[in-house]
């Protein structure tokens, strides 16, 4: 089971790269307009589990209302905007991305 956390301001953006030293954050770049974002969505709450939610943080970021945000993820990471797409934050730094199917569950314990 996913804990999302909002992402709804910029305050969080620092929340993140400041919890991402001591701990794995994951921000999910999800649009409720779009039927692929909802598919990638309801994949990781299907196969998310006990070990991946260990150590580690999700937040849920909706680009349709918080475009700006998103955008401003994007910029500080550097990372090409997508929607879906997850982000793996550790040590103030994006270290993985993947968008639309490629966003898996399987692919996050992989990398992690």
């Amino acid at each position: 089971m996913i804990n999302w956390k909002p992402f709804d301001s910029l305050h969080v953006l620092q929340e993140v790269i400041r919890k991402s030293y001591v701990q794995r954050v994951f921000i999910f770049k999800h649009s409720s307009r779009c039927s692929i974002s909802s598919i990638a969505k309801l994949r990781l709450e299907d196969h998310w589990n006990s070990s991946l939610s260990e150590n580690s943080e999700v937040y849920l970021l909706d680009v349709i209302t918080h475009r700006d945000i998103s955008n401003e993820v994007a910029a500080y990471f550097e990372v090409h905007h997508e929607s879906p797409q997850i982000l793996l934050i550790e040590n103030g730094e994006c270290t993985h991305d993947a968008s639309h199917f490629d966003i898996s569950v399987e692919e996050i314990q992989e990398v992690i």
